[in-house]
């Protein structure tokens, strides 16, 4: 059983404390889905005012689900479309306050009105995305595009 000690009161120690528990749950383990998995968990248990948290995998030039927890998903996205692609073919953070004044997005889950998506590069390669979603409109600020791009480097050297 991991018990980890998460500063949920100041945003960046938050995220200092996610990475060291992110950290310990992936050391020395080879599997990236179940690194993934438990990353999903992770960023569910401990960020606030979420309705979807994981990963989309880069596989034969699309995006493919992959691990996640929420309500059931779009599995397959075409790079350039949608935040996630969007994310992904451009390989930057896409901080969207506002998911319906996005151009083309993918509404999985009619219920997300702001959006934050973290690519995940090793090597100058897109592996996946970090999809968070959130009910709560300009939920994610610069704060937490940083602590997820932390996140997502840490990552990196795990799937």
């Amino acid at each position: 059983m991991y018990d980890f000690a998460i500063d949920t009161g100041d945003k960046p120690a938050l995220y200092r404390d996610l990475c060291g528990a992110m950290d310990a749950l992936t050391a020395g383990e080879p599997d990236p889905v179940a690194n993934m998995a438990n990353a999903a968990a992770l960023i569910w248990q401990y960020l606030p005012d979420l309705n979807w948290a994981g990963f989309y995998r880069l596989v034969e030039g699309e995006l493919v689900l992959g691990p996640f927890i929420g309500k059931p998903a779009c599995i397959r996205i075409p790079m350039g479309q949608g935040v996630c692609g969007t994310a992904a073919a451009s390989r930057t953070t896409q901080l969207v306050e506002d998911v319906h004044a996005f151009p083309g997005h993918i509404a999985c889950d009619a219920d997300s009105a702001s959006e934050l998506v973290v690519p995940i590069v090793r090597d100058g390669v897109l592996i996946a995305v970090i999809d968070l979603d959130s009910p709560r409109a300009a939920r994610f600020d610069a704060t937490d595009a940083a602590g997820v791009e932390a996140l997502a480097a840490l990552l990196a050297t795990r799937l």
